[in-house]
C-alpha cells in the first residue's frame, strides 16, 4: 500500500532518510520531498517529475534557524519572512558552495518556505528541520491536491503521506527577493498587494 496516515509517520520519516522520495501535504499542495542535504535525492525529484536537468527545487523548512546554512538573507527576505508560515517561496542568494551543487540556481539562488502544515512540520522536525520539495505532478500537468492524486500520477513504489486534501488548489506565491526591491515571479495565494509589493516591484 503507497499511501499511509500520519500515524505511520515513521514509514515516512524511515523511508526519507534512506534516500527515498516520498510525497508529502504541505498548505497549499501536495510535494514530492526528499533530503535537501542528499544530492542524488535532489536530482531523482527532477527525474521522477520529468523536469529538465539543474531545475531548482524548494527547500522547506521547520524553524527560520534550520535555513541558515542555506540562505544569505536579505533586507526584503526579513520583511517578506513575516508572512511566514504559509504560502510564500523567496528565492534568495545561496550561503555555502555545497549547496549550490544541487539545490541552487546556476545564478547562485534556492527557493525557500516555511508551510503552514501541521503534518509537514511534523516531518519537518523528524529529518532534520528541512527537505528538498516539489509540487507532486509530472511536468505541465497541474500539482496534485489529493493523496490519492499523487497515487494514480506516479504509482506504486511512492510512498504517500495522506494529511487529506488541499484547500489551496494553487502553488505557493513565489518572491524573489536576493536584493532589496521584491520581485513576484508567480503569484499563488498570496497577491502582490498582500504582500505590500507595490506593482512595479513585481
Amino acid at each position: 500500500m503507497t499511501i499511509v496516515g500520519p500515524d505511520r509517520l515513521d514509514e515516512v520519516v524511515e523511508a526519507l532518510n534512506a534516500g527515498r522520495i516520498v510525497a508529502i501535504p504541505t498548505d497549499t499542495v501536495y510535494g514530492l520531498a526528499a533530503r535537501a542535504n542528499d544530492a542524488d535525492a535532489v536530482r531523482g525529484l527532477g527525474e521522477l517529475k520529468g523536469r529538465a536537468a539543474k531545475q531548482p527545487v524548494a527547500v522547506l523548512f521547520d524553524d527560520v534557524r534550520d535555513i541558515d546554512a542555506y540562505v544569505r538573507p536579505t533586507n526584503a527576505f526579513v520583511r517578506l519572512s513575516a508572512f511566514w508560515p504559509g504560502p510564500l517561496t523567496l528565492i534568495v542568494p545561496v550561503r555555502h558552495a555545497s549547496a549550490r551543487r544541487f539545490l541552487a540556481t546556476d545564478e547562485g539562488t534556492v527557493g525557500v518556505r516555511q508551510p503552514a502544515d501541521d503534518l509537514a512540520r511534523a516531518v519537518l522536525r523528524r529529518v532534520g528541520g528541512v527537505l528538498a520539495v516539489t509540487s507532486a505532478n509530472f511536468t505541465g500537468e497541474p500539482p496534485a491536491t489529493t493523496a490519492q492524486e499523487v497515487a494514480a500520477a506516479f504509482g506504486p513504489a511512492l510512498l504517500v503521506l495522506d494529511g487529506g486534501p488541499r484547500a489551496a488548489q494553487a502553488a505557493s506565491t513565489v518572491v524573489d527577493v536576493t536584493d532589496d526591491e521584491p520581485r513576484i515571479l508567480r503569484e499563488g495565494p498570496l497577491t502582490a498587494a498582500d504582500l505590500g509589493i507595490a506593482a512595479n516591484e513585481g
